[in-house]
């Protein structure tokens, strides 16, 4: 899917634990009131994963839907969460604060249609998500407005690291200032000083949030759940643009075509006189999701452009479409209507496609990146849009955050790899902010699971291997400047002879 960064993410039913269980703070919902949200964030390995298993081992009665999302190449916190028998969703390639909004939309409307009624959904963010946009979802959509309401953002806080990343990574101010409960975890690894000192510091950035102070997150459940702690007009005053989405997509416009086969040219044309304003905002976004070459265009019919809430549904189609899947488009190859994303594949910042058009009528263009002139020549004259718009794409990620994952079959050496992971931490610590994962280890029946958040390690065997399952070893590396060669050269060297 181009040459950003996947996440992944997937979605468990978690049932009831205890169906007797008293419900203590939790209050019994009316049928037709709106299911509350906990959006559960915090930097890479502050222990929002342990959280959330805390979360599905508890005594509380509820049945809770969680949605689990997770920056890297190859997936290791679906191994690391507690899971129900029941798989319900796994969402496409994307972080959810922005390319993923679509598919959130889609997983939850499905949720609502459940013949059970869910007592609660968890949405739990990546470590680099801005939680603004993820709860903006629940306010510019009618229907899901309609069905959910935000309980809590639960912000977690590792108060061993968190420091170093206040001026290197926006997200974790952002994923602070948003909070409505923030815990300091990892308060066992700071002196009291020190905890007190960071407590001062966050209260100064949101000091409307409660404050838990916690080790492996061991924090009340009524802490966490149907706390009633989310505000919308505080998230207006950190964000006075918080109620206006945002996009993956930067320009829209709308031409009346012929039937027949057309051009859609990006680029080549020197009498750039259309009217589309995708070269006249600011790019300075940084989040592009795909190589430099590629282009993200939706071509979609609709009946005018004056009709009350065509245009906006016509938007709304392409929020879902640009999450989704892409067909990969060839210069010279054909584009066809619909809701299916069409990613070009350009020469230079420039392409000539095939644009088919079934029926005479008005075809709304949704353009991924707005700086790349496009014009739809028919009869040797440029269409002009009868209506056009640019749409806004603020949230960016740290650009130099990147993720190297390796899945490979064989046994690991235990002194090998011991003395890679140790060496590797002790050179490169401070640029690794999060590694994690599940191995295969010689002499051993059971999984080894390891995690660590710059150069603090911990790895201990768990469960053991399942007979249907291949003993396949999944790892990632998260963090600045990191050496996917040496990584992969690391880790085959501590594999068994």
């Amino acid at each position: 899917m181009g040459g950003y960064t996947p996440l992944r993410g997937r979605i468990y039913l978690i049932p009831s634990l205890d169906p007797v269980a008293d419900l203590g703070p939790f209050k019994v919902m009316a049928a037709d009131s709106p299911i509350p949200v906990t959006i559960l964030t915090g930097f890479l390995g502050a222990g929002k994963t342990t959280l959330l298993n805390r979360i599905l081992t508890g005594q509380h009665g509820r049945k809770l839907a969680v949605i689990e999302n997770e920056f890297g190449e190859v997936s290791v916190d679906n191994q690391l969460v507690i899971q129900s028998d029941e798989e319900l969703f796994e969402m496409n390639n994307g972080c959810i604060c922005c390319s993923v909004r679509g598919d959130l939309i889609r997983v939850l409307g499905r949720l609502m249609k459940r013949k059970n009624r869910l007592d609660g959904v968890i949405i739990e963010t990546t470590g680099l998500a801005d939680p603004g946009p993820v709860a903006q979802t629940f306010f510019t959509d009618d229907e899901i407005k309609a069905h959910y309401r935000i309980d809590a953002i639960v912000t977690v806080v590792d108060a061993k690291h968190v420091v170093q990343h206040f001026d290197d990574a926006p997200e974790v101010r952002k994923q602070i200032a948003f909070a409505d409960v923030m815990i300091l975890n990892k308060s066992d690894l700071v002196s009291a000083e020190e905890l007190t000192e960071l407590e001062t510091r966050v209260r100064g950035m949101n000091a409307a949030a409660r404050i838990e102070r916690a080790t492996n997150c061991d924090v009340a459940l009524d802490a966490v759940l149907n706390v009633g702690g989310f505000d919308l007009s505080r998230a207006n005053e950190l964000d006075p643009k918080f109620l206006n989405p945002s996009y993956r997509f930067e320009w829209a416009g709308a031409y009346p075509l012929p039937p027949g086969t057309h051009e859609l040219v990006i680029g080549h044309v020197d009498d750039d006189d259309h009217d589309h304003a995708g070269c006249d905002h600011d790019h300075d976004h940084g989040h592009h999701h795909h190589a430099e070459n590629e282009l993200d265009v939706l071509v979609i019919p609709v009946a005018g452009v004056d009709a009350p809430g065509i245009l906006e549904a016509a938007r709304d189609t392409a929020v879902v479409s640009f999450s989704d899947w892409e067909n990969r488009v060839a210069d010279g190859d054909s584009i066809t209507p619909g809701t299916t994303l069409a990613r070009l594949i350009l020469n230079d910042g420039n392409g000539r496609y095939k644009l088919e058009i079934p029926t005479d009528g008005t075809y709304v263009v949704f353009e991924g990146c707005g700086d790349h002139p496009l014009h739809i020549p028919v009869n040797g004259e440029n269409v002009k849009p009868v209506w056009q718009q640019n749409y806004e794409h603020t949230h960016s990620h740290d650009e130099d955050v990147s993720s190297v994952g390796i899945t490979d079959a064989g046994e690991l050496d235990p002194q090998r790899l011991n003395d890679w992971i140790s060496r590797l931490l002790q050179t490169q610590g401070n640029d690794i902010y999060r590694s994690k994962g599940v191995l295969s280890v010689k002499g051993s029946s059971k999984r080894l699971v390891f995690q660590g958040v710059h150069m603090l390690f911990d790895a201990k065997f768990d469960r053991e291997w399942k007979d249907d399952e291949d003993r396949t070893n999944t790892l990632i590396f998260i963090g600045k400047d990191l050496n996917r060669t040496a990584l992969t050269e690391g880790f085959k060297a501590c594999l068994a002879d």
